[in-house]
């Protein structure tokens, strides 16, 4: 017995409504479950939404209807509720089927049927500028859970890393490197405090003494400040100082361009790819993995930014105005027009983002999913504008934003101790807290909320930790059947009619509900479905295990006890899977 317990409910109302109300018998039917067991397995809100139109009583309607509805082996017990609720409670055949499902088909329980679709995920997108940071981890948490969930839900997911390996962030720290590569020859420069400031950039710059020596240290500081203007007062920090700190920034870097010349660009790629490779092992190592690491610089060397810009113009909606090329972004609700292209030719950040994205159209994605950080809401109007400037469709462009988890330990907001004394590293807390505890943790919440992650919780080894509540039922299930010491391919195939009491069907429902929480979690762009799921299957099996023997001596009751707790055990092994979090034997 493997249909689909809501579309059969769904064909049993629609012959009701076809016998009571012919006219109406094409309504759609909405079918939820309680969140109370007393009120059964499924329940419909048909007879109130009916009630108003056809001038009924909606109980009055509810009755006439389950007085229609035709018989069904799946249906236990029909009764009217509430207002006018229809309240199903499925034959225990029906709630027992996810368990054989479950045992049978193993790693694809749960997994839906092809979509035909193809879905790109680009997530973390991290400037490589240094370490990633706990706000990064929870965005490359909820990226590559999201595409697993996207993925065993039947889309064709790609997954990828955007890297900003162009631009003016990437020469800040070429410049900041070589300045603290110079301190290691005796040549002081005063160290902007724009620049990159993190200790993890002395080590680059020792990196770079190890590997090239006395190279690229063929500048005076007087040759690196010429023509820079001064810094102001340390203190001030208004409009016209922070001002006056870039133009010193920006003519230290074209300093080291014209100093350097074509070793400038052995710096620069040395700093890329130091940090590039960082943060790839940290996220390899936290179990996150990218189809494709994208460069930015491609799109410039391709032509393709320009190629962009261009496509807007031929389409009106570039101008130019002071020497610039702007894009008319208000035209498409933005609070005011954008540059894509400076007075001195350098085509902005913006620019390159919508080349970027007209790439991902023309590769042929029917869904592209960028998962950004909060503080990029603003930004999503100006893309999708681009996008419907261009002539694409931007509904098929998703923004889903994260918000930043903030650290507590013991009740305290913490800022840990780091290299750089700025931020957390995500190395730091995983080493702190485990990949498991960080993975788990990170997608408890939906994306769009802050998350408070409380360290010690993540450390404890108690019911009131979800990821060691969840572990531990894995844990469970494996220890008995380990005792058991049978043949669990057998398992497959045992009788389940001895699965009667109330503990017993009321897992059995919460296995069967699974595919339906994978599928709805990737629709919504929801792994924290995924996660409350696990943790309300965990508690329903230990309550279970708890209440339960299921070594005993009757051998339906053992075998058809341990087949359930196996349908648990592969539950929590799938579940947990595209979470990024490990199923543990014993603990």
């Amino acid at each position: 017995m493997s249909a689909d317990p809501k579309i059969l409910l769904t064909d049993l109302i629609r012959n009701a409504l076809g016998s009571v109300t012919p006219e109406y018998a094409g309504t759609p039917v909405l079918l939820e479950r309680p969140k109370q067991a007393g009120h059964g397995d499924f329940a419909t809100n048909i007879a109130l939404r009916l009630a108003k139109t056809l001038k009924r009583n909606p109980r009055t309607l509810a009755a006439l209807l389950l007085a229609e509805l035709p018989p069904s082996e799946w249906v236990e017990k029909v009764e009217v509720a509430g207002a006018g609720f229809i309240n199903f409670t499925l034959a225990a055949a029906v709630k027992t089927a996810a368990v054989s499902e479950a045992l049978t088909q193993g790693r694809d329980w749960g997994r839906g049927a092809a979509r035909g679709e193809k879905a790109l995920v680009e997530f973390v997108s991290a400037n490589p500028t240094g370490p990633l940071h706990v706000g990064h981890g929870r965005g490359a948490a909820y990226g590559a859970s999201l595409a697993e969930v996207l993925a065993f839900a039947g889309f064709e997911v790609s997954r990828e890393y955007y890297v900003n390996d162009a631009g003016r962030q990437m020469d800040i720290l070429a410049l900041s490197t070589w300045l603290r590569y110079l301190a290691l020859f005796g040549v002081e420069v005063a160290f902007p405090p724009n620049a990159y400031q993190g200790v993890y950039v002395t080590e680059m710059a020792r990196s770079l003494r190890d590997a090239h020596g006395d190279r690229f240290a063929r500048a005076s500081a007087a040759e690196v400040l010429a023509g820079a203007p001064g810094l102001p007062p340390a203190g001030r920090d208004d409009k016209a100082a922070k001002a006056q700190r870039e133009q010193h920034l920006d003519a230290l870097i074209a300093n080291a361009k014209r100093l350097l010349g074509e070793d400038y660009q052995w710096v620069h790629g040395f700093a890329l790819n130091e940090q590039l490779g960082d943060g790839r092992d940290d996220l390899q190592e936290f179990g996150v993995r990218f189809d494709k690491w994208f460069s930015e610089r491609g799109l410039f060397d391709t032509g393709l930014v320009e190629r962009a810009v261009g496509r807007l113009e031929k389409a009106g909606h570039v101008y130019e105005q002071n020497g610039a090329r702007w894009f008319r972004s208000t035209a498409f609700g933005d609070e005011k027009d954008r540059v894509v292209q400076r007075e001195n030719g350098v085509y902005t950040y913006f620019a390159s983002d919508i080349a970027y994205h007209l790439n991902k159209y023309e590769r042929g994605f029917d869904r592209m999913i960028d998962v950004w950080g909060a503080d990029h809401h603003g930004y999503a109007p100006r893309v999708k504008g681009a996008i419907a400037a261009m002539g694409l469709d931007p509904a098929r462009l998703d923004v889903a934003l994260v918000q930043f988890a903030v650290l507590y330990r013991a009740g305290q907001k913490t800022s840990m101790s780091t290299r750089s004394g700025e931020f957390v590293t995500l190395r730091e807390l995983r080493n702190d807290v485990g990949n498991d505890a960080c993975r788990f943790f990170y997608v408890l919440r939906k994306s769009d909320q802050h998350l408070d992650f409380d360290l010690d919780l993540a450390k404890s080894q108690s019911n009131d930790n979800p990821v060691y509540y969840v572990q531990y039922a894995y844990a469970r299930a494996s220890s008995t059947l380990r005792k058991w010491g049978g043949d669990t391919q057998a398992l497959r195939t045992a009788g389940l009619d001895a699965l009667r009491s109330e503990r017993d069907l009321g897992l059995c429902a919460r296995l069967s509900v699974f595919p339906e929480v994978v599928q709805t979690a990737a629709d919504d762009y929801a792994p924290h479905q995924v996660a409350f799921y696990l943790k309300e299957l965990a508690a329903d099996f230990h309550g279970w295990y708890n209440a339960e023997r299921m070594l005993v001596e009757d051998e339906a009751v053992r075998l058809a006890r341990l087949a359930l707790a196996g349908a648990v055990r592969q539950t929590l092994t799938n579940g947990l899977a595209l979470l990024g979090v490990s199923a543990p034997e014993t603990m």
